[in-house]
């Protein structure tokens, strides 16, 4: 089953232009990061280790820029952004799934630098405050140095068990993340707001949290709390 697309339209590598665009995308990002923006992830993970050294400050930069809403000038890391597609060749990337397990078909015609750009700039189609979910998760996926399979899901979504249930599933996701069992039982509003709090304070840095973690962790755990309390009493 298709869960995600990442459509990437590019110059061929023997061609001395370097252009871009995208085309099809289905990039959901709910709950963040979303299936999309794993798939993000995925493709700048498999790709960056292929980009010049030189070139990747600027890659994180491009990340700030797009995720803050501002213009981008053209051309941006030796490649032009643009809508029309005619004469290049194309890259499709997808995130692939069933009940129990998902899994990346990275398929790349071009450069790696390319791919990476591309998957970046996916990041100017989702809404406002999916950028800002998704572009941490790409600063993460930079930096990644192992394959890209179950455990860069379980790292990247904070899933304990990297599964599509886990993953998929927003209250699912939500009861994970605030240590409730695994289920469809009723939660009252009471505990949920009680395991949120519990949950709140060990994550902050001045009760024992990890320090470069605690924003991720307490926007997440915010996120949890509101899916939760949606449709509690």
């Amino acid at each position: 089953m298709l869960l995600a697309e990442l459509q990437i339209w590019h110059t061929r590598p023997a061609t001395p232009t370097r252009r871009l665009a995208l085309g099809h995308l289905v990039l959901p990002t709910e709950p963040a990061p979303g299936l999309g923006g794993v798939l993000l992830a995925a493709v700048v993970a498999a790709y960056m280790p292929g980009v010049p050294e030189d070139l990747r400050p600027d890659v994180g930069r491009l990340v700030d820029q797009i995720a803050a809403g501002q213009r981008v000038v053209q051309p941006r890391l030796q490649h032009r952004y643009q809508v029309d597609r005619h004469g290049l060749a194309v890259s499709v990337h997808q995130l692939l799934g069933d009940e129990d397990h998902v899994e990346f078909d990275l398929h790349s015609m071009g450069r790696p630098l390319v791919q990476v750009l591309g998957a970046v700039y996916a990041l100017e189609r989702l809404s406002y405050e999916a950028r800002r979910a998704v572009a941490p998760v790409l600063h993460r996926a930079m930096r990644w140095d192992r394959p890209v399979g179950p455990s860069f899901v379980a790292d990247i979504t904070g899933v304990a068990r990297a599964d599509l249930v886990g993953v998929t599933d927003p209250r699912q996701w939500a009861r994970q993340v605030l240590g409730f069992p695994a289920g469809n039982g009723p939660l009252s509003r009471k505990d949920v707001l009680a395991r949120y709090r519990r949950a709140l304070r060990a994550a902050h840095p001045d009760h024992g949290g990890d320090e470069d973690d605690a924003a991720h962790l307490i926007d997440r755990l915010g996120d949890a709390r509101r899916i939760l309390l949606e449709d509690t009493p």
